[in-house]
């Protein structure tokens, strides 16, 4: 999954995406380079970032949708926790849903109900504003289990088949760099719930705490990563760089 952010206050490219045709070009690049699935997002969930707007989301995310399924075959998703957004980005093209919230938000497991497309539930302490204040757990693997475990039930009850469910651990989403490692030393305990589940690592800020390196310097400390938790069962790796992470996708293939 290639990370498209048409966004100004992404962590890692915020604004390097946010005119159509600089967007279009990076999917082009994403898809020549073998990217699966193109995840895009108009708001920015990274530490202390604000919210915008039903309007705003929609203005960004819809336009870079129509014109990535009309123009490639790659499929979309889209990084949403509204429930509008969601249903228009369908509607213009999308395939999968991508929820930090994890469905919470007002309508969201109705409208995905009704939707017929994958979605992707993600665990986060707090929201992105306060999530990196001083988060705490007793055990962070159950309670992060457990919650998405909770979750996947609400979405079956609203009717959302549980094949189409997908679960994120959320690193990085009010967590310490103790807490990420945990999470990804313990990934099969989310692997073995038969459920495919998608890691975000790519250049986050526990790979700078590992490495000393600057969000432009952390590709190999992401591929570590990576590694790690396709050895564990991941079934969805969310990446800034997609050709080298497919260059070590294929090795692995081959060697594994």
């Amino acid at each position: 999954m290639g990370v498209l952010n048409v966004t100004p206050d992404s962590f890692s490219d915020g604004g390097r995406f946010s005119h159509l045709d600089a967007a279009l070009a990076h999917a082009g690049k994403m898809v020549d380079e073998g990217v699966d699935i193109i995840d895009i997002g108009g708001e920015s969930t990274r530490p202390g970032a604000g919210t915008v707007s039903d309007a705003e989301e929609l203005d960004r995310v819809i336009p870079v949708i129509e014109r990535l399924t009309a123009e490639f075959d790659s499929p979309v998703s889209v990084d949403t926790s509204k429930a509008i957004v969601m249903r228009e980005a369908v509607n213009a093209g999308a395939g999968m849903i991508n929820d930090v919230c994890a469905l919470q938000a007002d309508g969201a497991l109705a409208v995905v109900a009704k939707l017929n497309v994958p979605v992707c539930l993600m665990h986060m302490q707090g929201a992105p504003r306060s999530m990196q204040s001083e988060p705490a757990y007793d055990d962070v693997t159950g309670e992060v289990l457990q919650f998405l475990l909770e979750r996947i039930a609400a979405a079956t009850a609203a009717g959302i088949s549980g094949e189409r469910l997908f679960m994120d651990p959320g690193f990085g989403f009010g967590k310490t760099l103790d807490h990420n490692l945990q999470l990804l030393r313990n990934l099969q305990e989310f692997t073995q719930t038969g459920h495919p589940v998608l890691v975000g690592v790519s250049r986050k800020s526990m790979i700078g705490q590992l490495t000393g390196r600057p969000v432009d310097q952390r590709l190999a400390g992401s591929l570590g990563a990576a590694m790690v938790a396709v050895q564990k069962g991941a079934a969805v790796l969310r990446v800034h760089d997609v050709g080298p992470t497919v260059d070590i996708l294929n090795v692995w293939k081959r060697l594994a």
